[in-house]
Formats: C-alpha cells, sequence, structure tokens
C-alpha cells in the first residue's frame, strides 16, 4: 500500500472522521452560542470548572477499571517516562527557538511552549478517538506535565523559590487524585482482596479486586461512567465559548503569537514523532501506535491556562501570553484534524 492509498484509506475511516467532526462541529456550536448571546461570558469558566472538577476525574478513574496485562503495563511505564523526559529535553530545546527575544519575553514564550492544555483539551479528543486506553496513557503521561508545571512552571514565571501552595495544588486536584487511585487499582489488583463476580451473558463467575468497581460495584460506576461521557461535549463547548468572547482581530496582529502558534502546535509535536520513533526503533523506549498518538495530540495542544495564569499574575509580558493562549488554540483546533490524520498515515506503515 503506497502513501496515497493510506491517506484515502485514512480520511474515508469514519470513526476517524466522525471522531474529527464531533471536535470540530461542537467548538463551532460553543462559538456560535457566544457570539449569538446564548452563552454568557460566564458559560465557558462555569463549564471548564464542571470539567476539570468532575467530568474528567471520572474519565481519568474509570480509564484504569480494565484488567491488566504485561503489554498495557510496560506501555504505561514508557509513557511516564517519556512524560517525564520530554519536559526536561523541551526545557532545554525551547530556548534555541526564542534566541531573538530577551527577558521576559523569552522566559513567557519558553513557558507557554513547554506547557500545553495537555489535559483539558487534549485529554478529551483522546478520550473520543482512542477510548479508555489513550485515557489512561493521557493520565500517566500528565503525572510529569503536572511535577514540571507546578515547579518548574512556576519557578520560572515567579522568579521565587517553590511554595508549598503549589505543591498542594499539584497533589490535592481532582484529577491526580483520580488518576493515583485509578492507578494504583490497576497495578495492584491482583494483590488486592477478591471477590466473585457473576459472568455476563452466560459467561462463568469470575474473581476480580474488590475495588474493580465496574464489575463489583455497578451502581458506583455507571454513574461515574455518564459524569465521564460529559468531559468532551462540555469541554469543546467551553472552547468554542471562550474563542467567541476574545477580539481575534487584535491578536492576530501579533507576529511573535503566530511564530510561538507554530512551534507549539506543529514542531513540538513533530519533535516528539522524531524522538519516539527512534526510541522505539532501537528498542530503548518502545512505544504502542496509541501511545504515541495520544503523546501527540497531548502535546499538540495550545497554551495551558495555568502558564497563561503565571504570565498573567507575574507580569510576565500578559498581553503576549494572553494573544498567544488565542492564537495557539485556533491553530490547535485547525491542525487537531490533521495530526490525527498524520497519525492514523504513521500507523498504517507499521512502524509503531
Amino acid at each position: 500500500m503506497d502513501i496515497l492509498e493510506i491517506i484515502q484509506t485514512t480520511v474515508t475511516d469514519m470513526t476517524i472522521i466522525s471522531a474529527i467532526t464531533s471536535t470540530v462541529f461542537i467548538i463551532m456550536l460553543g462559538f456560535f452560542c457566544r457570539k449569538k448571546g446564548i452563552f454568557s461570558a460566564e458559560v465557558g469558566k462555569i463549564l471548564s470548572k464542571v470539567v476539570l472538577t468532575v467530568a474528567l476525574p471520572a474519565l481519568a478513574f474509570n480509564a484504569f477499571m480494565q484488567d491488566i496485562d504485561p503489554d498495557t503495563l510496560k506501555q504505561g511505564m514508557n509513557v511516564l517516562i517519556w512524560g517525564i523526559a520530554i519536559y526536561i529535553i523541551l526545557i532545554f530545546i525551547s530556548k534555541p527557538f526564542f534566541l531573538s527575544y530577551k527577558g521576559d519575553k523569552q522566559d513567557t514564550l519558553r513557558v507557554l511552549t513547554i506547557f500545553g492544555s495537555t489535559t483539558f483539551f487534549g485529554t478529551p479528543i483522546v478520550s473520543a478517538i482512542y477510548g479508555p486506553v489513550g485515557v489512561m496513557f493521557s493520565s500517566i503521561f500528565n503525572i510529569g506535565y503536572r511535577i514540571f508545571l507546578y515547579s518548574y512552571g512556576y519557578i520560572k514565571m515567579s522568579g521565587l523559590k517553590m511554595e508549598l501552595k503549589n505543591i498542594k495544588t499539584m497533589f490535592l486536584n481532582p484529577i491526580v487524585i483520580a488518576t493515583f487511585a485509578g492507578l494504583f487499582i490497576w497495578i495492584f489488583q491482583g494483590s488486592m482482596p477478591q471477590v466473585t463476580v457473576a459472568g455476563i451473558d452466560g459467561a462463568a463467575a469470575h474473581q476480580v479486586a474488590f475495588l474493580r468497581i465496574d464489575q463489583t460495584a455497578l451502581w458506583l460506576f455507571k454513574p461515574m461512567t455518564y459524569l465521564a461521557g460529559l468531559a468532551s461535549p462540555l469541554a469543546w463547548l467551553s472552547i468554542g465559548s471562550t474563542l467567541g468572547e476574545i477580539s481575534f482581530k487584535k491578536a492576530a496582529s501579533d507576529k511573535t503569537s503566530w511564530y510561538y502558534s507554530v512551534v507549539k502546535v506543529i514542531l513540538v509535536p513533530a519533535i516528539n514523532i522524531v524522538f519516539l520513533a527512534i526510541l522505539t526503533v532501537t528498542n530503548i523506549l518502545p512505544v504502542s501506535f496509541v501511545a504515541l498518538a495520544t503523546i501527540v495530540i497531548m502535546m499538540a495542544t495550545p497554551t495551558a491556562t495555568v502558564a497563561a495564569a503565571y504570565a498573567i499574575s507575574f507580569d510576565k509580558d500578559a498581553l503576549l501570553a494572553s494573544n498567544a493562549s488565542l492564537l495557539s488554540t485556533v491553530m490547535a483546533v485547525i491542525m487537531t484534524p490533521v495530526w490525527i490524520i498524520i497519525l492514523e498515515v504513521i500507523s498504517k506503515t507499521g512502524l509503531f
């Protein structure tokens, strides 16, 4: 199968196309509702709070409610290692991209490049396309992200030492708690007290860990499934609503923000593909296609809200941070479908 056939097969795959159109159409709906006044200025913020405090924690926890196997465990550990390594790499290689900028502007551009909206923007897309395994990998990948965001990111932008409040924010975040709780159950389910559950559709009864609520407490797992299902549509509506209340014309006149957006949404994911391809071929840190795709989509996200908030709070070129956040979001909405197609083409080459 040549490259043109691979591309044709990919762009005619209804599963892929429907996932892309779902993302784009619901973001456009949020944008339309904000422009028409159906959504008030507060709707985007309220929806994002619901997603971050309720829907995404449920989504992250539920993703770990599955049987463990050696290959998936190995992939999860490789994603964890890369999720830490890539931020160390980006701390160093982000500087050459912005050598022509000095002082606060360079610091802001580098921090905004290193930290994207992996949780709010990336995870819902991963969930829609790659399902529970993708969400599991995204949750594991985000462990390194949160460590560096609340340590290096804070110190770089504030000029201060690490504070206790940031450590609390890092570990007491609902998504972090849900991720570690789910990860603990998933890894140690074989060592936990076991209970016998009836098989489904005539299957034989079998034993599972008592904390596998997907089989031992359906009365609890079912409402969490409904909450998890809210993550993607509410996040996309919030993104669209936020885009609808910001002046694109003013931001579009800032050439620096355009350059930053290209680096963040195009170059950073491409760098991940190159490194992971090398690590997989050499068998140093091999990753599966779903792991690769999850990482690339997570890294092709726009400016992280926390990173932009740092710039505004510590007066580190706040206007640049706001413009960069808007333009990178627009570019991410445009480029995400492109990255999904590129990833599917890569998958059909058999490299991952």
